[in-house]
Protein backbone atom coordinates (compact mmCIF):
# COMPACT_ATOMS: atom_id res chain seq x y z
CA UNK A 1 0.00 0.00 0.00
CA UNK A 2 2.43 2.74 -1.28
CA UNK A 3 1.97 5.62 -3.25
CA UNK A 4 0.50 8.93 -3.47
CA UNK A 5 -3.61 9.47 -3.98
CA UNK A 6 -4.84 12.65 -5.13
CA UNK A 7 -8.18 13.79 -2.73
CA UNK A 8 -11.32 15.99 -3.86
CA UNK A 9 -11.62 16.88 -0.54
CA UNK A 10 -15.03 18.14 0.60
CA UNK A 11 -15.89 21.56 2.43
CA UNK A 12 -16.39 21.00 6.49
CA UNK A 13 -13.47 18.76 6.44
CA UNK A 14 -10.09 19.13 7.93
CA UNK A 15 -6.71 17.85 6.65
CA UNK A 16 -6.45 15.98 9.70
CA UNK A 17 -10.24 14.38 8.59
CA UNK A 18 -9.20 13.01 5.57
CA UNK A 19 -5.78 11.18 6.93
CA UNK A 20 -7.70 9.79 9.78
CA UNK A 21 -10.51 8.08 7.66
CA UNK A 22 -7.62 6.90 4.85
CA UNK A 23 -6.64 5.48 7.89
CA UNK A 24 -9.13 3.32 8.09
CA UNK A 25 -9.86 2.81 4.69
CA UNK A 26 -6.95 1.95 3.48
CA UNK A 27 -6.24 -0.07 6.90
CA UNK A 28 -2.50 1.71 7.45
CA UNK A 29 -1.30 4.10 9.74
CA UNK A 30 1.76 5.30 7.22
CA UNK A 31 -0.90 8.36 5.95
CA UNK A 32 -0.27 11.72 5.66
CA UNK A 33 -1.43 14.89 3.46
CA UNK A 34 1.34 17.33 1.72
CA UNK A 35 -0.16 21.22 3.50
CA UNK A 36 -3.37 21.65 5.03
CA UNK A 37 -6.77 22.78 3.15
CA UNK A 38 -8.90 25.03 5.79
CA UNK A 39 -12.21 23.23 6.44
CA UNK A 40 -14.21 25.51 4.73
CA UNK A 41 -12.45 25.42 1.32
CA UNK A 42 -12.20 22.11 -0.98
CA UNK A 43 -10.69 20.78 -3.80
CA UNK A 44 -7.09 18.93 -4.48
CA UNK A 45 -5.19 17.63 -1.04
CA UNK A 46 -1.99 15.14 -2.00
CA UNK A 47 -1.66 12.44 0.28
CA UNK A 48 0.96 10.24 0.27
CA UNK A 49 1.07 6.46 1.69
CA UNK A 50 3.37 4.21 3.08
CA UNK A 51 7.19 4.44 1.72
CA UNK A 52 5.57 7.56 -0.30
CA UNK A 53 5.35 9.45 2.81
CA UNK A 54 8.97 10.12 1.89
CA UNK A 55 8.45 12.81 -0.68
CA UNK A 56 5.86 14.45 1.50
CA UNK A 57 8.31 17.89 2.13
CA UNK A 58 9.10 18.24 -1.68
CA UNK A 59 5.13 17.69 -2.79
CA UNK A 60 4.53 20.24 -0.14
CA UNK A 61 6.94 22.61 -1.96
CA UNK A 62 5.46 22.51 -5.39
CA UNK A 63 3.29 25.27 -7.09
CA UNK A 64 -0.65 25.55 -6.05
CA UNK A 65 -3.56 26.81 -8.29
CA UNK A 66 -6.32 28.16 -6.69
CA UNK A 67 -9.89 29.38 -8.27
CA UNK A 68 -11.39 31.70 -5.31
CA UNK A 69 -14.04 34.78 -5.56
CA UNK A 70 -13.53 38.16 -3.99
CA UNK A 71 -16.32 40.00 -2.53
CA UNK A 72 -15.40 43.77 -2.45
CA UNK A 73 -17.22 46.13 -0.15
CA UNK A 74 -16.87 44.67 3.40
CA UNK A 75 -14.21 42.91 5.11
CA UNK A 76 -14.11 40.65 8.13
CA UNK A 77 -11.80 39.39 10.94
CA UNK A 78 -10.69 36.05 9.31
CA UNK A 79 -10.90 37.45 5.62
CA UNK A 80 -13.02 35.14 4.80
CA UNK A 81 -16.83 35.07 4.70
CA UNK A 82 -16.65 33.04 8.44
CA UNK A 83 -15.67 35.81 10.54
CA UNK A 84 -17.30 39.38 12.12
CA UNK A 85 -17.74 42.13 9.23
CA UNK A 86 -15.07 44.57 10.65
CA UNK A 87 -15.49 47.14 7.78
CA UNK A 88 -18.15 48.45 5.13
CA UNK A 89 -17.75 51.02 2.02
CA UNK A 90 -20.48 50.96 -0.53
CA UNK A 91 -19.65 49.98 -3.85
CA UNK A 92 -21.38 51.44 -6.62
CA UNK A 93 -22.48 50.37 -9.99
CA UNK A 94 -19.84 49.74 -12.81
CA UNK A 95 -17.21 50.97 -10.27
CA UNK A 96 -14.69 49.89 -12.28
CA UNK A 97 -13.52 49.26 -15.70
CA UNK A 98 -12.18 45.76 -16.52
CA UNK A 99 -8.95 47.32 -17.67
CA UNK A 100 -8.68 48.58 -13.90
CA UNK A 101 -9.38 44.97 -12.31
CA UNK A 102 -7.29 43.83 -14.66
CA UNK A 103 -4.57 46.25 -13.90
CA UNK A 104 -5.18 45.43 -9.98
CA UNK A 105 -4.56 41.75 -10.96
CA UNK A 106 -0.69 41.90 -13.15
CA UNK A 107 0.02 44.80 -10.06
CA UNK A 108 -0.08 41.41 -7.54
CA UNK A 109 1.66 38.79 -10.07
CA UNK A 110 5.71 38.60 -9.00
CA UNK A 111 6.74 38.28 -5.70
CA UNK A 112 4.49 40.08 -3.26
CA UNK A 113 4.91 40.59 0.39
CA UNK A 114 1.82 39.11 2.75
CA UNK A 115 1.38 39.69 6.26
CA UNK A 116 -0.40 36.06 7.50
CA UNK A 117 -4.55 36.90 8.70
CA UNK A 118 -4.32 36.92 12.26
CA UNK A 119 -6.99 33.40 12.23
CA UNK A 120 -4.26 31.44 10.50
CA UNK A 121 -1.99 28.86 11.79
CA UNK A 122 1.50 30.87 11.56
CA UNK A 123 3.45 30.30 15.01
CA UNK A 124 4.47 33.41 16.82
CA UNK A 125 6.53 32.50 20.32
CA UNK A 126 5.26 29.00 20.67
CA UNK A 127 1.72 29.84 20.04
CA UNK A 128 -0.79 30.11 16.82
CA UNK A 129 -1.91 33.13 15.47
CA UNK A 130 -5.38 31.86 15.93
CA UNK A 131 -4.67 31.36 19.75
CA UNK A 132 -3.93 34.94 20.08
CA UNK A 133 -6.65 36.16 18.00
CA UNK A 134 -9.21 34.05 20.18
CA UNK A 135 -7.82 35.60 23.17
CA UNK A 136 -8.14 38.96 21.82
CA UNK A 137 -4.34 39.55 21.91
CA UNK A 138 -2.91 41.67 19.17
CA UNK A 139 0.89 40.23 18.57
CA UNK A 140 2.96 41.47 15.71
CA UNK A 141 2.79 38.89 12.83
CA UNK A 142 5.53 37.90 10.76
CA UNK A 143 5.66 38.92 7.06
CA UNK A 144 6.26 36.59 4.22
CA UNK A 145 7.19 36.99 0.57
CA UNK A 146 5.73 34.76 -2.12
CA UNK A 147 5.63 34.22 -5.92
CA UNK A 148 2.40 34.72 -7.73
CA UNK A 149 3.01 33.30 -11.45
CA UNK A 150 -0.21 34.33 -12.69
CA UNK A 151 -3.31 35.94 -11.29
CA UNK A 152 -6.52 35.95 -13.58
CA UNK A 153 -9.93 37.42 -13.09
CA UNK A 154 -13.36 36.27 -14.77
CA UNK A 155 -14.89 39.17 -16.15
CA UNK A 156 -18.63 37.06 -16.66
CA UNK A 157 -18.85 36.39 -12.83
CA UNK A 158 -18.27 39.89 -12.55
CA UNK A 159 -22.29 41.06 -9.68
CA UNK A 160 -22.58 43.79 -7.96
CA UNK A 161 -25.22 43.49 -5.33
CA UNK A 162 -26.22 44.57 -1.89
CA UNK A 163 -23.71 47.55 -1.71
CA UNK A 164 -21.13 45.09 -3.08
CA UNK A 165 -19.60 43.32 -5.66
CA UNK A 166 -17.81 40.00 -6.38
CA UNK A 167 -15.69 38.45 -8.92
CA UNK A 168 -14.09 34.71 -9.17
CA UNK A 169 -9.92 34.79 -10.08
CA UNK A 170 -7.86 31.53 -10.59
CA UNK A 171 -4.64 31.98 -8.99
CA UNK A 172 -0.90 30.10 -9.38
CA UNK A 173 1.94 30.39 -6.62
CA UNK A 174 4.27 29.27 -5.19
CA UNK A 175 3.32 27.44 -1.71
CA UNK A 176 2.90 29.42 1.20
CA UNK A 177 -0.19 31.89 -0.22
CA UNK A 178 -2.13 32.92 1.75
CA UNK A 179 -5.52 33.30 -0.92
CA UNK A 180 -7.79 34.95 1.42
CA UNK A 181 -4.90 37.56 2.11
CA UNK A 182 -4.43 38.25 -1.52
CA UNK A 183 -7.96 38.60 -1.69
CA UNK A 184 -7.94 41.80 0.86
CA UNK A 185 -4.91 42.85 -0.90
CA UNK A 186 -7.19 43.27 -4.67
CA UNK A 187 -9.97 44.77 -2.48
CA UNK A 188 -6.92 47.43 -1.05
CA UNK A 189 -5.74 47.79 -4.35
CA UNK A 190 -9.21 48.94 -5.95
CA UNK A 191 -9.72 51.57 -2.65
CA UNK A 192 -12.10 49.27 -0.81
CA UNK A 193 -12.17 46.84 2.32
CA UNK A 194 -12.67 43.24 0.84
CA UNK A 195 -12.37 39.48 1.68
CA UNK A 196 -12.69 36.34 0.45
CA UNK A 197 -15.99 34.47 -0.72
CA UNK A 198 -15.31 31.31 -1.53
CA UNK A 199 -12.42 28.70 -2.63
CA UNK A 200 -11.05 25.75 -4.55
CA UNK A 201 -7.77 23.97 -4.91
CA UNK A 202 -7.83 22.90 -8.59
CA UNK A 203 -4.30 21.62 -8.34
CA UNK A 204 -0.93 20.74 -6.36
CA UNK A 205 2.37 20.24 -7.26
CA UNK A 206 1.44 17.93 -10.84
CA UNK A 207 -1.88 17.17 -9.54
CA UNK A 208 -5.11 18.09 -11.02
CA UNK A 209 -8.67 18.22 -10.01
CA UNK A 210 -9.16 16.39 -12.71
CA UNK A 211 -7.08 13.16 -10.84
CA UNK A 212 -8.80 13.43 -7.76
CA UNK A 213 -11.18 11.36 -5.85
CA UNK A 214 -13.82 12.04 -2.62
CA UNK A 215 -13.20 9.39 -0.25
CA UNK A 216 -16.51 8.07 -1.54
CA UNK A 217 -15.15 6.99 -4.68
CA UNK A 218 -12.10 5.52 -3.18
CA UNK A 219 -14.11 3.02 -0.95
CA UNK A 220 -16.53 2.54 -3.90
CA UNK A 221 -13.70 2.05 -6.51
CA UNK A 222 -10.58 1.76 -4.80
CA UNK A 223 -7.58 3.95 -4.38
CA UNK A 224 -5.70 4.85 -7.57
CA UNK A 225 -2.24 5.54 -6.78
CA UNK A 226 -0.03 7.79 -8.23
CA UNK A 227 3.83 7.11 -8.21
CA UNK A 228 6.57 8.40 -6.48
CA UNK A 229 8.35 9.01 -10.32
CA UNK A 230 5.40 10.97 -11.41
CA UNK A 231 4.90 13.27 -8.08
CA UNK A 232 8.74 14.57 -8.48
CA UNK A 233 8.85 14.88 -12.27
CA UNK A 234 7.86 18.67 -11.79
CA UNK A 235 11.47 19.06 -10.41
CA UNK A 236 14.71 19.45 -12.07
CA UNK A 237 15.76 15.53 -13.32
CA UNK A 238 17.36 13.21 -15.33
CA UNK A 239 18.09 9.11 -16.26
CA UNK A 240 21.17 7.73 -13.96
CA UNK A 241 23.41 5.58 -16.02
CA UNK A 242 24.30 2.15 -14.74
CA UNK A 243 26.95 3.39 -12.93
CA UNK A 244 25.76 6.65 -11.21
CA UNK A 245 22.47 4.86 -10.58
CA UNK A 246 24.11 2.20 -8.25
CA UNK A 247 26.21 4.78 -6.29
CA UNK A 248 22.67 7.34 -6.16
CA UNK A 249 21.32 3.78 -3.98
CA UNK A 250 24.04 3.78 -1.64
CA UNK A 251 23.65 7.44 -0.95
CA UNK A 252 27.12 8.16 -2.19
CA UNK A 253 28.38 12.06 -2.53
CA UNK A 254 28.51 12.86 -6.22
CA UNK A 255 30.75 14.98 -8.67
CA UNK A 256 29.66 18.08 -9.92
CA UNK A 257 29.79 16.20 -13.34
CA UNK A 258 27.82 13.66 -12.52
CA UNK A 259 24.72 15.85 -12.38
CA UNK A 260 23.82 17.42 -15.38
CA UNK A 261 22.70 20.52 -13.87
CA UNK A 262 23.89 23.25 -12.51
CA UNK A 263 25.24 23.52 -8.95
CA UNK A 264 22.89 26.42 -8.02
CA UNK A 265 19.55 24.20 -8.44
CA UNK A 266 18.22 23.13 -5.48
CA UNK A 267 16.94 19.84 -5.81
CA UNK A 268 17.23 17.36 -8.27
CA UNK A 269 15.66 13.80 -9.01
CA UNK A 270 17.86 11.08 -9.94
CA UNK A 271 15.57 9.03 -11.99
CA UNK A 272 16.46 4.78 -13.29
CA UNK A 273 14.13 3.99 -15.93
CA UNK A 274 10.67 4.44 -14.41
CA UNK A 275 11.76 5.05 -10.66
CA UNK A 276 13.09 7.75 -8.62
CA UNK A 277 16.01 6.63 -6.66
CA UNK A 278 16.99 9.85 -4.50
CA UNK A 279 16.77 14.06 -4.70
CA UNK A 280 20.47 14.90 -4.69
CA UNK A 281 21.36 18.55 -3.81
CA UNK A 282 24.55 20.94 -3.69
CA UNK A 283 26.76 19.91 -0.83
CA UNK A 284 26.81 22.16 2.11
CA UNK A 285 30.67 21.87 2.53
CA UNK A 286 31.91 20.67 -0.49
CA UNK A 287 32.01 23.09 -3.60
CA UNK A 288 32.01 20.83 -6.39
CA UNK A 289 29.57 17.96 -5.03
CA UNK A 290 26.16 16.65 -4.51
CA UNK A 291 24.66 15.23 -1.56
CA UNK A 292 21.36 13.30 -1.01
CA UNK A 293 18.84 15.08 0.33
CA UNK A 294 16.65 11.74 0.16
CA UNK A 295 16.74 8.62 -1.17
CA UNK A 296 13.73 6.65 -2.37
CA UNK A 297 15.37 3.34 -3.58
CA UNK A 298 13.23 1.37 -1.05
CA UNK A 299 10.34 2.61 -2.70
CA UNK A 300 8.30 -0.71 -4.51
CA UNK A 301 7.12 1.01 -7.57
Amino acid sequence: MNGILVVNKDKGMTSHDVVFKLRKILQTKKVGHTGTLDPEVDGVLVICVGAATKVSQFLMAGTKTYRGEVTIGMSTETEDAHGAVIDRKVVGKNQWTDEQIDAVCQSLVGRITQIPPMYSAVKVKGKKLYEYARAGIEVERPTREVDVFSLVWEPDTLIYENDTVRFSFTVTSSKGLYVRTLAVQIGEALGYPAHMSNLRRLGSGVFTLDQAQTLTQIIENGPNFYSVAEALRVYPHFQANEHVAKLVRNGVVLRANQIPFPLTTPEVVVYDGNQALAVYGPHPTKPDAWKAIRGFQSEKE
